[in-house]
């Protein structure tokens, strides 16, 4: 079984994109720390996308967003952590601010047109791109809690999450040549900066590490051009006032990197915005 941090924190940040309208195709993409001594590591040279690695990408996101590992116990979070984007909220941080709560919630009445929250989807609708929650006090803190327990916006949530960021990230991943670790990292900055192609989103993230570095599919070296995905990474959360804490880079990722943990095998030990934690299988 996992363990969790050791000291409770806040909650990190979580911050949602700008993801593609429901019914189109996502983008297709966005102190030097050592790796502890322990027990030799279990290979597994699956993809991101094999159960077990899934699972487990879905608890090293849920560290560095939730202050925790049990990732399914995020279906019901939500609160505003003043970021300039409004509520943020579920297991990915889908944001009222930045479109992504409204397509969630769009699809969530897609999937169950009687729900709790599709009464919302207008007041969603006007507070698109914007910190307000017009609209949506007092309620729909309550009402989103009280949706989570629906195994439907559960499902909706894993929709949106697989189809706006994982399967965009590790796609992208698998075609830049890059193993189990590159597609988290693909996926991680995904999450985080969103679609797109400027500098501060994964696109011009990528785009910035191409100009420094081949991707195995070009002939380079794994480890360089991911040393140069963190590099450019790093630089983006450094110029966005919202990001300025680099742990997610510093002491977690690049631990990984540094120990050659390229197949994401177990166990793994970080730490990250002052909590340790560990998956040891």
């Amino acid at each position: 079984m996992p363990a969790g941090p050791d000291q409770g924190a806040p909650p990190a940040p979580a911050t949602g994109g700008n993801p593609p309208a429901p019914g189109t195709p996502a983008p297709a993409v966005p102190a030097p720390v050592t790796q502890p001594p322990g027990p030799a590591p279990v290979v597994d040279g699956g993809g991101l996308d094999s159960p077990r690695l899934k699972d487990i990408a879905q608890q090293l996101v849920s560290s560095a967003e939730n202050s925790s590992l049990d990732w399914r116990a995020q279906y019901t979070y939500i609160e505003d952590i003043h970021d300039g984007r409004g509520y943020t909220g579920g297991i990915i941080g889908f944001t009222s601010g930045t479109n992504d709560m409204l397509q969630l919630v769009r699809h969530y009445r897609a999937l169950k047109p009687d729900n709790v929250l599709a009464r919302y989807i207008p007041a969603l609708e006007k507070v698109d791109g914007s910190a307000s929650h017009a609209g949506l006090d007092p309620s729909f803190v309550a009402d989103w809690h009280r949706a989570a327990q629906d195994p439907v916006f559960q499902k909706a949530q894993d929709d949106e999450r697989d189809r706006v960021y994982f399967d965009p990230a590790v796609g992208q991943a698998k075609a830049d040549g890059l193993r189990a670790l590159g597609q988290f990292m693909y996926y991680d900055a995904l999450v985080m900066h969103g679609p797109g192609s400027d500098r501060l989103s994964f696109g011009g993230i990528r785009a910035a590490a191409l100009g420094k570095a081949k991707p195995p599919s070009q002939g380079g070296d794994e480890t360089a051009f991911l040393n140069a995905f963190l590099d450019a990474r790093r630089a983006a959360m450094k110029a966005d006032p919202s990001h300025q804490d680099t742990g997610r880079i510093d002491t977690f990722q690049r631990v990984f990197l540094k120990a050659g943990n390229l197949t994401l095998a177990t166990p793994l030990r970080w730490t990250v915005y002052g909590d340790s934690y560990t998956i040891r299988s």
